[in-house]
């Protein structure tokens, strides 16, 4: 594993096997691996401290079936804002609301783009009308439900 001159590091073959195994299932052993990769399980170890150092690995989480907890709406919002400098402020309020799961800085029509999480389309708008559009700086939103995620993955290797 080198870093390259675009700062962008280079994974090697036994690498990818490991990071692809993981991301099928992030709870098998160390030893499990280790058979897979056909390495020693401390190698195993220490290659994904390195790459946890390195910053390829993340983290590990548990993904929670939001649908079974009973949030069954998602919905994307483009928020517009009177000032740019106001940004840094309503992300501040924004991360104090638990349904918004997403919040990014972007380009385009919308300063910032938010991915929130609601029990249904009454809680949508509640939490529209309530608590989002009622930030200081927020000038208007514009909300898109989604009806079905069709593809959910990482980046491949």
């Amino acid at each position: 594993m080198a870093n390259t001159a675009e700062n962008t590091l280079q994974l090697d073959g036994i690498d990818k096997i490991i990071l692809r195994a993981l991301m099928q299932n992030a709870r098998q052993s160390v030893n499990l691996l280790a058979s897979q990769v056909g390495i020693s399980g401390t190698a195993i170890h220490q290659r994904l401290k390195k790459l946890e150092r390195e910053g390829v690995i993340k983290g590990s989480q548990v993904v929670l079936n939001e649908k079974v907890l009973g949030y069954k709406t998602l919905a994307f919002v483009g928020i517009f804002l009177d000032k740019a400098m106001r940004n840094p402020e309503a992300v501040k309020l924004l991360k104090n609301i638990p349904e918004v799961i997403e919040c990014h800085y972007t380009t385009g029509n919308w300063s910032v783009f938010i991915k929130i999480l609601c029990r249904d389309n009454a809680h949508l708008m509640e939490l529209l009308n309530k608590e989002i559009q009622t930030i200081d700086g927020i000038s208007r939103t514009e909300t898109f439900i989604s009806l079905d995620q069709q593809i959910d993955r990482q980046i491949g290797l």
